[in-house]
């Protein structure tokens, strides 16, 4: 029994001893790889760069962790005023503006006004601002530091609505030498006011300018002026309007006094606009100058045809009348007549005048057929001289051959003077004084007779002329 009792001690103490020498060996190959990880990474370290296909890549330090490289500990934010301009109580501190035209979007003849999307840069030094720098290396920052520190207070003068652009964030951006030298990027879409003389409409030219100033700081505290001239305002080559041609973009500076607070520097974005002319032309002149010519047509149809001349002319009227009303109701209330309604009135009028010379062609013609019926009964009855139509006129005597004197229809007769010699002809042929003398006294009708078909004849040719000279004399001016 004792003799188990040492064999079963033996026995535990070597199980021990075994597992204890299982957990150094354990241990060494923990450390052995640690040891071994250390000293890749130092490797690396000592060579510059990591081994090709090497299995752990060296982290560059962030140095946003370290307390001591905070912008705004950098900047020495918390250790200036920055409600007070730069250099406060000296002379006025030159802010430089450049501007980079996006796209121009719309111009608008009704509201008077145009907009505009840019990116408006402003470029000033403010020594509380400067930092320590090695290697003179700028910092940029976004909206949030812009908000703490001082910024030019600038405005769009004469603007109905501005904003800048928050998507995905403000489009706004700074950026900070070690120097103290700033720059403050906007992107900015404006809708401003654009003062237009539409006197010369649709064949203007409009210029229209975008007016940028401080809104507290006189000329005293802040100098604005363009950074580069005229080479401080760039365009996109890409920008085109539908209606107009952009013929030049340029910049001016003026100072503008108000009462009550002083003189402020004022920049212009001045930029001339030429309008197209050719949809006008398809829209509008076109249309109506074919109403005109349209108009015309009446003067070769019979004037005895009332059905087709008074529709036409209604027609050519009333369509004139909505081509004016369909410019003017796209165009603002001005007080002055523009250029496309001394065209679209000139050109009505020609079509009404058509329309009014029909009516007295009718009207003289109805006259005139009733003073022949009146010359008619007056003369006396010839019933017993024979029978008109068997009854010769001696052509030498007369002009003319056989008549009768009851044939006065409006049809057949080439003129209104033929018949009334023909009647009087006939009437000096019965050799009768008290005729002889009705005669007489009728010459006096002849001498104001009047031909209808003359008018008609001057006027295919007067109408068509007269247009001819307006629109000459029309296109030499506003051309």
């Amino acid at each position: 029994m004792q003799v188990d009792a040492v064999l079963l001690v033996l026995f535990c103490v070597w199980l021990s001893g075994a597992a204890g020498k299982m957990s150094e060996a354990r241990g060494y190959k923990l450390e052995t790889y640690k040891q071994t990880r250390l000293s890749r990474e130092t490797r690396m370290d000592g060579a510059g760069g990591t081994k090709t296909g090497g299995p752990v890549f060296k982290r560059s330090p962030d140095m946003t962790k370290s307390p001591m490289t905070k912008s705004e500990q950098l900047l020495r934010i918390d250790d200036h005023d920055f409600t007070m301009r730069p250099a406060f109580g000296g002379p006025p501190i030159p802010v430089g503006v450049d501007v980079q035209v996006e796209s121009l979007d719309t111009i608008s003849e009704v509201d008077m006004d145009f907009t505009m999307t840019l990116y408006l840069r402003h470029y000033w030094k403010d020594e509380r601002l400067s930092f320590p720098s090695t290697n003179n290396q700028s910092m940029t920052f976004d909206s949030r530091l812009a908000k703490k520190i001082w910024v030019p207070d600038m405005f769009f003068v004469h603007s109905k609505r501005s904003f800048i652009h928050d998507t995905t964030t403000d489009n706004v951006m700074l950026r900070v030498h070690p120097d103290g030298n700033v720059l403050y990027s906007l992107r900015v879409t404006v809708t401003s006011m654009c003062n237009m003389d539409l006197s010369r409409f649709p064949l203007d030219t409009q210029t229209c300018s975008l007016e940028i100033e401080s809104y507290a700081y006189t000329d005293d505290d802040l100098m604005l002026y363009w950074k580069k001239g005229n080479e401080s305002l760039n365009t996109d080559e890409r920008i085109s309007l539908s209606q107009f041609l952009i013929q030049k973009f340029h910049t001016t500076t003026k100072l503008a006094f108000y009462s009550s607070t002083g003189w402020y520097n004022r920049l212009y974005i001045h930029f001339t606009l030429r309008r197209h002319i050719f949809f006008f032309l398809l829209q509008t002149y076109f249309p109506a100058t074919l109403m005109v010519m349209l108009s015309w047509v009446s003067f070769w149809i019979d004037r005895r045809a009332v059905p087709a001349r008074v529709p036409l002319g209604i027609t050519t009227v009333l369509t004139m009348s909505t081509i004016i009303t369909g410019v003017n109701a796209s165009m603002p209330r001005v007080s002055y007549i523009k250029a496309v309604d001394i065209y679209l009135w000139v050109s009505f009028v020609f079509v009404f005048l058509s329309v009014i010379e029909y009516a007295a062609v009718n009207y003289l013609s109805t006259v005139q057929e009733r003073k022949e019926r009146k010359l008619r009964e007056r003369l006396p009855c010839t019933c017993g001289i024979g029978n008109p139509d068997e009854m010769m006129v001696d052509p030498q005597i007369t002009g003319y051959g056989a008549m009768d004197i009851n044939t006065t229809g409006n049809y057949g007769m080439p003129e209104n003077g033929g018949r009334q010699d023909r009647m009087f002809a006939q009437a000096a042929a019965l050799n009768d004084p008290q005729i002889a003398s009705q005669v007489k006294q009728s010459r006096s009708y002849v001498n104001i007779w009047i031909d209808t078909h003359a008018i008609d004849k001057y006027s295919r040719v007067l109408f068509p002329g007269a247009y001819l000279l307006f629109n000459i004399i029309y296109w030499s001016i506003y051309l």
